[in-house]
């Protein structure tokens, strides 16, 4: 959360009302419209676009950068027809700002699962209609357990990519500095003595606060999504300890940094830094990196597909859910990406080295340290915003 979403979330009372209305009002229309029909689509066929639910068969997309398998759209476009219009952002503020404004045009978003409950309040999404997608079936049950803690009986989204938070680091370079035994828990870095010895070579976080206080305030064996600022201020204070040692704090930069050796430690997503490890494998740069999941546990969060209450193409939307959902489609993505999907009937289409690896696809014992967040009230954000500000600024 950056120090410009503190004035977004102070948006929601407002937008809630506002957000409703329009609900109200699109739902009037189409009944109004006698939109009645819905999509036919099977398990193994996309299907092709309804004429009635758009003149010109487009689809506006609203995604993360770098989320998606060179082929996903084009296989789509050519199977329905429908011309597909594929924006990307850089952050959930930027997406969450564009949907409580309204009428942003998009039939498809993917925010993450505490960002998508509070916009949920809020009204921004339409429910979905199951009958539409049969792939359904092949959805995970554990992560549709996770998911329903933002989307209580799952009627608003389907879940996308998951991930952890963890660390990612060259492990050459820290055999050099600590020595052969390195630490298999958050002391890696949150230990000043550790992190100090890192500072040559490069540490990097992503900037995502509520992802490094929810991770930082679980290695100190607390819940938080207990929400105790207490928590919160001692999660300040560790931080605060390594701040000196750290090289940057940033979202696009740190993974071709972990690549190309330009930093040797970073907090940050499960995906980009098993990634960045492959990028460096095939460059044959040597730089050996390696995904710590902390044996005290950690943070998954869900990216969730949804269908904004305005969107101008719901069936096509509709279409590319389903499309989603099938069990190969979700597979290709995962093996592009290096970020573990929700649907369980995909691992036999996933490729062996990253269904087998444990960064990407924890096992039983560690996936039941794996904390769920769930979404936080506006006081709560506002303090993680004052603590985060004052941290990345040093004021």
């Amino acid at each position: 959360m950056t120090a410009a979403s503190s004035q977004t979330i102070a948006k929601y009372k407002a937008a809630c009302t506002a957000n409703r209305m329009r609900v109200a009002g699109a739902a009037l229309s189409l009944l109004l419209a006698g939109c009645s029909h819905q999509p036919s689509a099977t398990t193994g066929a996309v299907g092709s676009a309804t004429p009635g639910d758009s003149a010109d068969n487009v689809l506006n997309i609203y995604s993360w950068s770098d989320y998606i398998a060179p082929d996903t759209v084009p296989n789509f476009e050519k199977e329905t027809g429908i011309k597909v219009n594929y924006s990307t952002y850089d952050s959930n503020e930027v997406l969450e700002t564009k949907l409580l404004t309204g009428h942003t045009g998009y039939d498809i978003v993917i925010p993450t699962g505490t960002f998508f409950e509070r916009q949920r309040h809020a009204g921004v999404y339409r429910k979905l209609d199951k009958t539409a997608l049969p792939n359904l079936v092949n959805l995970d049950p554990d992560i549709m357990r996770r998911l329903a803690v933002h989307d209580p009986g799952n009627l608003y989204a389907v879940p996308y990519m998951w991930t952890t938070v963890g660390l990612g680091y060259d492990v050459d370079k820290l055999h050099a500095r600590l020595g052969k035994d390195l630490p298999d828990g958050w002391a890696l870095l949150l230990d000043p003595k550790n992190a100090a010895k890192y500072q040559d070579c490069g540490i990097a976080l992503i900037d995502s606060p509520m992802d490094i206080f929810q991770a930082v305030i679980l290695s100190m064996g607390h819940d938080p999504n207990r929400l105790d600022p207490a928590d919160l201020a001692a999660a300040a204070a560790m931080l605060e300890k390594i701040r000196p040692f750290i090289r940057y704090i940033g979202t696009e930069q740190y993974m071709n940094d972990l690549a190309n050796g330009s930093i040797c430690v970073a907090l940050g997503w499960s995906g980009d830094i098993l990634r960045a490890r492959n990028r460096a494998k095939e460059a044959a740069n040597g730089v050996n990196l390696v995904y710590l999941l902390p044996r005290e546990g950690s943070i998954l969060t869900v990216d969730m597909v949804g269908i904004p209450a305005d969107a101008p193409h719901p069936q096509n939307a509709l279409l590319w859910l389903n499309y989603l959902m099938r069990p190969e489609v979700a597979a290709a993505i995962t093996n592009f990406i290096n970020f573990p999907n929700g649907n369980v009937a995909s691992l036999r289409f996933i490729e062996p080295s990253i269904k087998n690896d444990p960064g990407v696809y924890p096992d039983p014992a560690a996936r039941a340290r794996l904390l769920t967040p769930t979404a936080v009230p506006l006081e709560y954000s506002r303090l993680v915003t004052r603590e985060w500000t004052r941290f990345s600024t040093g004021y």
